[in-house]
């Protein structure tokens, strides 16, 4: 199976679930299951739970319906931004502590207590909670796969004794589980009337055949009563449609099973993608193009990038780990036609660490300045403005790019265009600001360099400078900054005086993108999208004026003028109170000064 794009950023949780339940021989039905879906203006997530009221216990139906419901009702009770681990098991604990506490001092309730299996979809991730011998299993691609283990004791798996239960002791023993979940897997709960008679072969025939959720839990329920089954019996299905973008937690989950490799090397193949060309071999990282062995589908390029870290010069393993986290979650929250993105790799199938994404055919905007002819107006203007509405976007979303630069950019035929390299981009309300920032030094803007975090117009600066450099074949405007140097920001030279086919205008944009002070910037991309598009121009922008000798002595300047005049009114009450008698030159000069037009 070929890696597929990323879930679009719209998406929300999407879900079909089905239930259905029978008393079977027992004189009442102890079971009880429910499921509760996102509103829409709460985040929580799907919630679903199944519990079976323990058989021979007074009270059962009770333990069973208010295990379910309270563990529902607490969970969404609960602040959005906490973990489902942590909200679900205070959750599980509230619940636990009163069918104790009531199953000791209530005659008519003693004992009570429930085998339990609730789920919480939230994200990309399955949570589940498990006590008893209820079941969750997950169908995917027709592989069935049981995610809880039965509370028995040893050798008694027979039995209908369990060890585990929800209000059966004062502290409650929850197994927990975090487990990855794409669309298209098919959950199913049930509680042991069920799993009890049908076994796992058949459970996986009638998931497989993909009828209704409603439908398919009845003919799980009817085959158990077919087989035998003289408990109650209850299943719930819930088929997964659609998922919202990845959370961070989602991806850090997944990123960290992942073992760092050292970087392999041309003509290998690596989870059936054979490496046929080395793109690049950088200090953190080496770049293949790869070919997918596994699957070819007409129209879709079998060409993939594949990105691996060099464990051993990233830093360390966790910065390496933090940079293909953040390409990730960039690509799965801003979608647009000129920026990079990201694939996800088919279940199971990714055995190390390293990013995948579209092989993108052309040339990066480095390597294009390295041969002539100099890009011509029209083309660098299209080239910038596609360059300003991708940064636009990801500035809408929050996100700082952070490493801006010509060979961040690729080129494609017939005009396309990709920003690519999201590794450090900042991340809204993760990152925190610290010492080290990160990009390349002569893109870096001057507030970086006072280890400032950095902002939109940040990348603004970064997007000037590489603007700078489109269009005078190369050339730094603060010339090139090597690490740990402390760059000067003076005013650098005008592009028309090193090209005569460009107009003022451009000059005039580029300098307000380099403006030394932030304010001075364009405020994102977006805003110096729209001056690209419509050629706005006018006089050379203030900022820079002020750090030329005129500028910078504007002060000291009109004090002198205003010295001098001073002089000037003295001097001639002087001469005329005293009659001082001056060569006729200085008298000359005094009244062409003092002149009422002078």
């Amino acid at each position: 199976m070929n890696p597929t794009p990323p879930t679009s950023p719209d998406s929300k949780l999407d879900i079909a679930a089905g239930f259905a339940s029978d008393i079977g021989k027992r004189d009442e039905n102890q079971d009880f299951a429910a499921l509760c879906l996102e509103d829409g203006q709460r985040l929580h997530g799907a919630v679903a739970a199944l519990a079976d009221g323990v058989g021979g216990r007074k009270g059962g139906r009770v333990a069973a319906e208010l295990s379910v419901r309270t563990f529902i009702d607490d969970y969404l009770g609960q602040s959005e931004l906490l973990s489902p681990r942590k909200t679900a098991a205070r959750a599980l604990e509230s619940i636990n502590y009163w069918l104790f506490r009531e199953g000791q001092k209530n005659e008519n309730l003693k004992g009570m207590c429930a085998a339990f299996t609730g789920v919480v979809i939230k994200g990309r991730r399955l949570h589940s909670f498990h006590a008893g011998d209820t079941r969750l299993y997950r169908l995917r691609a027709g592989q069935l796969e049981l995610l809880t283990q039965d509370h028995k004791p040893e050798g008694a798996d027979g039995s209908s004794f369990i060890t585990r239960a929800v209000g059966a002791e004062e502290a409650i023993r929850i197994d927990y589980g975090a487990h990855d979940i794409f669309p298209h897997d098919r959950l199913m709960l049930c509680s042991d009337g069920v799993h009890g008679f049908v076994s796992q072969t058949q459970i996986l025939a009638l998931l497989d055949a993909r009828t209704s959720p409603d439908e398919t839990a009845q003919k799980l329920v009817s085959m158990a009563l077919a087989h035998g089954g003289d408990d109650n019996a209850t299943a719930m299905v819930i088929d997964v449609i659609d998922l919202p973008p990845a959370t961070i937690e989602d991806l850090n989950l997944a990123i960290a099973k992942l073992p760092m490799i050292e970087p392999p090397h041309t003509g290998e193949t690596i989870d059936g993608f054979r490496l046929d060309r080395q793109l690049a071999d950088g200090i953190y990282s080496r770049v293949f193009r790869a070919r997918d062995m596994r699957e070819f589908r007409t129209g879709v390029s079998p060409h993939v990038v594949l990105k691996f870290p060099k464990p051993h010069t990233i830093g360390s393993e966790s910065s390496a780990r933090s940079a293909f986290m953040r390409e990730a979650w960039v690509a799965s929250r801003v979608q647009h036609m000129w920026i990079g993105s990201v694939l996800d790799i088919a279940p199971g199938r990714q055995s190390c660490l390293y990013v995948a994404q579209p092989y993108y055919a052309g040339e990066t905007l480095e390597h294009r300045l390295s041969r002539a002819p100099k890009i011509r107006l029209e083309e660098g203007v299209a080239i910038a403005t596609k360059l300003a509405k991708a940064l636009g976007s990801l500035h809408r979303a929050g996100i700082i790019h952070r490493d801006v630069k010509p060979e961040n950019i690729i080129l494609m035929p017939e005009g396309g265009f990709k920003l690519v390299d999201l590794g450090v981009a900042r991340i809204p309300g993760i990152d925190k600001d610290s010492l080290f920032v990160p990009g390349t030094p002569s893109y870096k803007a001057p507030e970086l360099f006072d280890g400032k975090p950095g902002d939109e117009r940040s990348d603004i600066f970064a997007m000037g400078v590489t603007l700078y450099r489109l269009f005078t074949g190369g050339a730094y405007p603060f010339g090139e900054i090597e690490t740990g140097q402390t760059p000067k920001f003076s005013k650098p030279e005008l592009l028309t005086s090193r090209r005569g086919d460009l107009p003022a205008w451009l000059d005039s944009l580029i300098l307000q993108a380099l403006a030394p002070n932030p304010q001075d910037r364009f405020r994102d991309g977006f805003e110096m999208a729209f001056k690209l598009e419509t050629g706005a121009h006018g006089a050379e922008p203030d900022f820079f004026r002020k750090h030329s000798w005129l500028g910078r002595n504007q002060i000291g300047i009109w004090r002198g003028v205003s010295l001098f005049l001073a002089l000037v009114i003295v001097a001639m009450l002087l001469t005329s109170r005293y009659h001082i008698v001056l060569p006729p030159w200085v008298m000359d000069a005094l009244r062409w000064i003092a002149r009422p037009n002078g």
